[in-house]
Protein backbone atom coordinates (compact mmCIF):
# COMPACT_ATOMS: atom_id res chain seq x y z
CA UNK A 1 0.00 0.00 0.00
CA UNK A 2 2.83 2.42 0.77
CA UNK A 3 4.26 2.02 -2.73
CA UNK A 4 0.78 2.80 -4.08
CA UNK A 5 0.55 6.05 -2.10
CA UNK A 6 3.99 7.08 -3.41
CA UNK A 7 2.94 6.16 -6.96
CA UNK A 8 -0.23 8.29 -6.61
CA UNK A 9 1.65 11.22 -5.06
CA UNK A 10 4.33 11.24 -7.74
CA UNK A 11 1.71 10.92 -10.51
CA UNK A 12 0.30 14.19 -9.14
CA UNK A 13 3.48 16.20 -8.50
CA UNK A 14 6.11 14.63 -10.78
CA UNK A 15 4.51 12.33 -13.38
CA UNK A 16 7.78 12.08 -15.31
CA UNK A 17 9.58 10.35 -12.42
CA UNK A 18 9.66 6.58 -12.80
CA UNK A 19 9.56 4.34 -9.77
CA UNK A 20 12.32 1.75 -9.97
CA UNK A 21 11.54 -1.65 -8.47
CA UNK A 22 14.05 -4.40 -7.87
CA UNK A 23 13.64 -8.01 -6.85
CA UNK A 24 16.43 -7.49 -4.33
CA UNK A 25 15.94 -5.62 -1.08
CA UNK A 26 17.03 -1.98 -1.02
CA UNK A 27 16.13 -1.55 2.65
CA UNK A 28 19.56 -0.29 3.76
CA UNK A 29 21.91 2.23 2.19
CA UNK A 30 24.35 -0.54 1.24
CA UNK A 31 21.65 -2.77 -0.28
CA UNK A 32 20.12 0.16 -2.17
CA UNK A 33 23.50 1.20 -3.57
CA UNK A 34 24.11 -2.35 -4.82
CA UNK A 35 20.58 -2.68 -6.23
CA UNK A 36 20.73 0.61 -8.16
CA UNK A 37 24.42 0.55 -9.11
CA UNK A 38 25.57 3.69 -7.30
CA UNK A 39 27.88 4.59 -4.43
CA UNK A 40 26.24 4.47 -0.97
CA UNK A 41 26.65 8.25 -0.67
CA UNK A 42 24.26 8.76 -3.62
CA UNK A 43 21.39 7.04 -1.80
CA UNK A 44 19.12 9.69 -0.25
CA UNK A 45 18.20 8.25 3.13
CA UNK A 46 15.11 9.60 4.84
CA UNK A 47 15.33 9.86 8.62
CA UNK A 48 12.21 10.18 10.78
CA UNK A 49 12.91 12.66 13.57
CA UNK A 50 11.15 14.04 16.63
CA UNK A 51 11.76 17.42 18.23
CA UNK A 52 9.57 17.74 21.32
CA UNK A 53 6.02 17.20 19.95
CA UNK A 54 6.91 17.72 16.29
CA UNK A 55 7.84 14.95 13.83
CA UNK A 56 9.63 15.73 10.57
CA UNK A 57 11.76 14.05 7.93
CA UNK A 58 15.39 14.72 7.11
CA UNK A 59 16.72 13.54 3.76
CA UNK A 60 20.52 13.24 3.59
CA UNK A 61 23.17 11.45 1.55
CA UNK A 62 23.60 7.81 2.42
CA UNK A 63 26.97 8.11 4.14
CA UNK A 64 26.11 11.23 6.15
CA UNK A 65 25.83 11.38 9.92
CA UNK A 66 23.94 14.04 11.83
CA UNK A 67 26.08 16.61 13.62
CA UNK A 68 24.26 17.16 16.92
CA UNK A 69 25.48 20.76 17.34
CA UNK A 70 24.42 21.73 13.83
CA UNK A 71 21.07 19.99 14.24
CA UNK A 72 20.38 21.71 17.56
CA UNK A 73 21.17 25.09 15.99
CA UNK A 74 19.09 24.45 12.85
CA UNK A 75 16.05 22.90 14.54
CA UNK A 76 16.09 24.79 17.84
CA UNK A 77 16.55 21.85 20.16
CA UNK A 78 17.74 18.31 20.66
CA UNK A 79 16.39 15.90 18.04
CA UNK A 80 15.67 12.21 18.45
CA UNK A 81 15.11 9.45 15.90
CA UNK A 82 11.63 7.93 15.97
CA UNK A 83 11.38 4.43 17.37
CA UNK A 84 11.03 1.64 14.80
CA UNK A 85 7.46 0.95 15.88
CA UNK A 86 6.45 4.59 15.26
CA UNK A 87 7.96 5.05 11.81
CA UNK A 88 5.38 3.21 9.70
CA UNK A 89 2.47 4.46 11.79
CA UNK A 90 3.50 8.10 11.31
CA UNK A 91 4.95 8.08 7.77
CA UNK A 92 2.86 5.30 6.24
CA UNK A 93 6.07 3.67 5.01
CA UNK A 94 7.91 0.64 6.38
CA UNK A 95 11.42 1.00 7.78
CA UNK A 96 13.71 0.56 4.77
CA UNK A 97 11.19 2.21 2.45
CA UNK A 98 10.67 5.53 4.20
CA UNK A 99 10.68 8.45 1.80
CA UNK A 100 9.31 12.01 1.66
CA UNK A 101 6.61 11.09 -0.90
CA UNK A 102 3.06 9.82 -0.36
CA UNK A 103 3.09 10.25 3.40
CA UNK A 104 0.28 9.07 5.68
CA UNK A 105 0.00 12.63 6.98
CA UNK A 106 1.71 15.90 6.10
CA UNK A 107 5.19 16.17 7.60
CA UNK A 108 7.77 18.92 7.22
CA UNK A 109 10.69 17.79 5.05
CA UNK A 110 14.25 19.03 5.37
CA UNK A 111 16.95 18.25 2.82
CA UNK A 112 20.55 18.30 4.00
CA UNK A 113 22.98 20.17 1.75
CA UNK A 114 25.05 16.97 1.60
CA UNK A 115 22.71 15.87 -1.21
CA UNK A 116 23.95 18.71 -3.42
CA UNK A 117 27.21 16.83 -4.05
CA UNK A 118 25.31 14.81 -6.69
CA UNK A 119 23.44 15.57 -9.90
CA UNK A 120 21.07 12.74 -9.04
CA UNK A 121 20.16 11.00 -5.77
CA UNK A 122 18.09 7.90 -5.11
CA UNK A 123 15.53 8.01 -2.31
CA UNK A 124 13.29 5.05 -1.49
CA UNK A 125 9.75 5.00 -2.87
CA UNK A 126 7.66 3.55 -0.06
CA UNK A 127 8.76 -0.08 -0.04
CA UNK A 128 11.93 -2.02 0.74
CA UNK A 129 12.59 -2.64 -2.95
CA UNK A 130 11.64 0.60 -4.71
CA UNK A 131 13.25 3.97 -5.38
CA UNK A 132 13.33 6.95 -7.73
CA UNK A 133 16.17 8.83 -9.40
CA UNK A 134 15.86 12.59 -8.96
CA UNK A 135 18.04 15.69 -8.74
CA UNK A 136 18.46 17.07 -5.22
CA UNK A 137 16.84 20.39 -6.16
CA UNK A 138 13.83 18.63 -7.69
CA UNK A 139 13.55 16.41 -4.60
CA UNK A 140 13.39 19.52 -2.43
CA UNK A 141 10.92 21.21 -4.78
CA UNK A 142 8.40 18.36 -4.97
CA UNK A 143 8.48 17.75 -1.21
CA UNK A 144 8.50 21.44 -0.25
CA UNK A 145 11.75 20.57 1.48
CA UNK A 146 13.78 23.25 3.22
CA UNK A 147 17.57 23.08 2.82
CA UNK A 148 19.57 22.69 6.04
CA UNK A 149 23.19 21.99 6.95
CA UNK A 150 22.99 19.47 9.78
CA UNK A 151 25.28 16.61 8.78
CA UNK A 152 28.97 15.99 9.29
CA UNK A 153 30.87 16.54 6.06
CA UNK A 154 31.70 12.96 4.99
CA UNK A 155 35.07 14.16 3.67
CA UNK A 156 36.08 15.38 7.12
CA UNK A 157 34.68 12.36 8.97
Amino acid sequence: MSLDTVRAHLADVAPDLKILETSDSSATVELAAAAYGVAPAQIAKTLSIRLKDEVFLLVARGDARIDNKKARAAFGGKIKMLGLEEVEQITGHPVGGVCPFGLARPLKVYCDISLKAFDEVIPAAGSTNSAVRVSPDRLAAITNGAWVDVCVDPASG
